[in-house]
């Protein structure tokens, strides 16, 4: 048998189960990984400039492309603590990761040996395994267990720590006779599948609740199939967002708290029968759940078992893969088609349509400062259906998912149940790394921006091109509009005088300057008529220049975008509405007087 270290064990492992990139900073405890990575090649690796950072990079690669699977790399100690944000992103989601770090030598763990940390036990809660691996020959078979878990079941993170001694050691291994493990998961019956056929048959207004784990199985196709079979309105998820293209016909619109649709909500509200594929009922779609489940049955199809009833026990549960499940669900309803006995969805359908045409939010404001619709306005006409938006969390994100559009899956990355701040800079890159030739336009608040945009240092040295659209209005907008309830406006104003830019005012950092700084391109915009032009400019900018390119909106101090904080029924809008088609000119469908 051939003889190699293990961290070259390791290496020809990872590119034997399909990994070609990887993100990660070197150290002391991880180089001998470092220099068997060099030593084999094949695999890309990207030089982040936090270790954080490098675990939101392996994130956005997975989400950006079905079959990937993103790998950060880390040392000892701290590196591994900075990724554990990274995990917990990863496992809420679904997202598979794999996490490598150093470690100490295994003779001096338990001798509080420099940045020597328990990082096996401190990951577990957020990881699907985690494990130091302490002999050497283990190396394969924990490497090939590791691919296996992230993608068996519900998919999700796992983290691998090396003793530097460990990935030293010299054992017997042949890459041409390693295998990946096959792949298990749960798959729906026909008799479960023609059960909730023929009680969303049997119902008169039903839709289809299509969540993220749909994009995950890689199935969107067979979802929008079913739907034009039966003729059954969609409603996405924030996580399931371009399953189906906004402008379909059975597009219903996305219902939540936050990021929903007038119509969405109005839509799913009338409602009598609910199939959700893939999704968890997260509390951000459901609201109260009185008002989300008063009159409704539901179906749940969900790859994890343990995910069924968690939230509200459903009327039939059933655990399978999303692909597996919808593959008899096509089936059993081209049978029912066939023979006559779907029932004609078509007025119910067309209703949800008319929702769409009547329940919309106001856009075009010419106001200076700028109001954030008029940013989202100006990027529905700037960024086409093949754009990829990456985002995380605040009002940025709740009044982007509100106002933008969505065509294709993968296309709306968004961090959806963690949301940590800072996500969005780091993640942007590693999306626009597995689609290189994409066009890839992040979203962010001030604040989110200013917490890892040391990370746009990467694309200008990598060469890593994307747009990224930046809403400022020097104020922690989400927490200001929940400090509402407790009447007050404390620890959340980020206004300060520049001394070396007078002329923001009380914007505070010098946006422009600071990413200039860090050799990436910014546009500041001040003015409504200049968004259109700046988002133009910006791709030309990223296309030549093969550099993040940043454009700035300098928006007003406050504004209150629609929300809820109990229940669908009842969402709060703060800004007038739309009356008239010119006051959502990109709408999906024209205004028609409701």
């Amino acid at each position: 048998m051939p003889r190699m270290t293990a961290a070259r064990a390791a290496v020809e492992i990872l590119k034997r189960e399909g990994v070609s990139n990887a993100f990660g900073v070197p150290g002391a405890a991880i180089n001998p990984f470092y220099a068997a990575l060099k030593a084999s090649g094949g695999v890309h690796h990207t030089l982040a400039r936090h270790v954080e950072g490098a675990s939101h990079m392996a994130e956005g690669y997975t989400r950006a492309k079905a079959g990937n699977i993103g790998v950060c790399i880390g040392t000892s100690g701290p590196a591994g603590t900075d990724m554990i944000t990274g995990l917990y992103s990863a496992i809420a989601d679904s997202i598979p990761i794999l996490c490598i770090t150093g470690q100490a030598p295994t003779a001096v763990l338990h001798k509080e040996d420099f940045q020597a940390v328990d990082i096996a036990s401190i990951a577990k809660p957020v990881t699907k395994a985690a494990t130091t691996v302490l002999e050497a020959a283990q190396v394969p078979g924990v490497f090939q267990q590791a691919f296996h878990l992230m993608r068996t079941g519900r998919p999700g993170p796992v983290l691998i720590d090396l003793p530097i001694d460990v990935q030293l050691t010299e054992i017997e291994f042949d890459p041409e006779l390693y295998e990946p493990i096959p792949v298990h998961k749960p798959a729906a019956s026909r008799k479960q599948i023609e059960r909730a056929v023929r009680m969303l048959n049997d119902s008169e207004r039903p839709v289809l609740v299509a969540g993220g784990g749909i994009i995950n199985a890689d199935a969107s196709e067979l979802l929008v199939e079913f739907a034009e079979l039966t003729g059954v309105p969609v409603i996405p998820t924030l996580m399931g967002w371009g399953i189906l293209p906004d402008d379909h016909e059975l597009n219903a619109g996305m219902v939540g708290l936050q990021t929903s649709h007038r119509y969405g909500n109005a839509n799913f509200l009338e409602s009598d029968f609910v199939l959700g594929i893939g999704n968890r009922w997260a509390n951000r779609h459901t609201g109260k759940l009185d008002v989300y489940t008063q009159g409704r049955t539901f179906v749940h199809v969900d790859i994890e078992p343990t995910q069924i009833g968690k939230i509200f026990a459903p009327d039939l549960g059933i655990a399978s893969d999303a692909k597996a499940a919808l593959t008899l669900f096509v089936e059993v309803a081209r049978e029912l088609k066939a023979a006559g006995e779907l029932k004609d969805r078509s007025a119910w359908a067309a209703s949800t349509q008319e929702r769409k045409a009547t329940l919309q939010r106001k856009t075009h404001f010419d106001n200076v400062p700028l109001k954030p619709q008029r940013v989202y306005e100006e990027m529905n006409r700037a960024f086409g259906p093949e754009t990829r938006y990456v985002t995380t969390i605040g009002l940025s994100q709740i009044a982007g998912a509100q106002m933008l559009h969505v065509y294709k899956p993968r296309h709306w990355i968004n961090c959806g149940q963690a949301g940590p701040l800072g996500w969005t800079i780091p993640a942007a890159l590693g999306v626009a790394t597995a689609d290189p030739e994409g066009t890839v336009v992040a979203l962010s608040g001030d604040y989110d921006f200013q917490f890892m945009l040391e990370e746009l240092a990467v694309g200008a040295q990598h060469r890593i091109p994307y747009v990224h659209v930046l809403v400022n209005n020097s104020y922690l907008g989400l927490i200001r509009q929940a400090q509402r309830n407790f009447d007050i406006d404390f620890q959340v104003n980020l206004e300060f005088e520049n001394l070396n830019s007078p002329e923001l005012g009380v914007y505070g950092v010098d946006h422009v300057k600071v990413v200039e700084g860090l050799g990436c391109k910014a546009i500041r915009v001040t003015e409504p008529d200049q968004l259109l032009p700046a988002f133009e400019e910006a791709k030309k900018l990223a296309a030549e220049f093969r550099v993040p390119v940043v454009v700035e909106a300098i928006l007003e101090r406050v504004t209150n975008i629609a929300m809820s904080g109990t229940d669908i029924a009842s969402v709060n809008e703060f800004e007038d509405l739309a009356t008239d088609p010119s006051h959502a000119p990109t709408a999906i469908r024209p205004l028609t007087a409701s």
